[in-house]
């Protein structure tokens, strides 16, 4: 379709050449990957395996081992495979897709980190298979969360978000109260 002053748009162009769209289409995947993966290595946050908190003491991160100091540490030192409970809770947060509301890649601003807490790091997820990375961070990151609230207070959480946070968007879970883990099944699965 012409523009009103007779030229053709670049949307025109691109639909009827296809080597033009293509490559379009490659610039545009390969800059949104730049966007993406740069930051990993560029923002020194990205490979921090502490933080500062509100008091201005630090907190870990990842977990420690013995007396190891932060250069003795080497990527994905402290990280390890789920247990089983974990992965019983991986499978849910897996089939109700949290992810796509509780991560994403890089969230380097200062006012998430406030909000949320520091992002997730690429090395937590060595053992996530398939990824958990969403595209649009709309809750905390969960990585992060635990130990901010008190058992009861996820557990009114899970059932009523409504009742703690009233503007949440998240669903509610009552029906995790009645669900078991299958020991056998968990076992066959790791």
């Amino acid at each position: 379709m012409a523009h009103q002053n007779g030229k053709e748009s670049l949307q025109s162009k691109l639909e009827k050449n296809i080597f033009g769209m293509y490559l379009f289409m490659a610039l545009a995947v390969s800059l949104a990957g730049i966007v993406e993966i740069v930051p990993l290595f560029t923002n020194p946050d990205a490979v921090k395996d502490e933080v500062v908190v509100a008091d201005g003491s630090t907190k870990s991160l990842l977990w420690q081992r013995g007396d190891k100091k932060l250069s003795d540490w080497k990527p994905g030192d402290g990280v390890r495979p789920n247990t089983a409970l974990e992965l019983a809770g991986r499978d849910i947060y897996q089939r109700e897709g949290c992810y796509l509301c509780h991560s994403q890649m890089i969230r380097p601003f200062r006012d998430e980190k406030e909000r949320y807490g520091h992002f997730s790091l690429a090395v937590e997820s060595k053992y996530d298979h398939p990824f958990q990375w969403g595209s649009k961070r709309t809750g905390p990151d969960l990585a992060r969360v635990g130990g901010k609230y008190s058992d009861e207070w996820h557990i009114l959480h899970m059932r009523h978000p409504q009742a703690l946070v009233p503007e949440s968007v998240m669903p509610k879970y009552r029906f995790l109260d009645d669900a078991t883990v299958d020991g056998e099944s968990i076992q066959a699965h790791m």
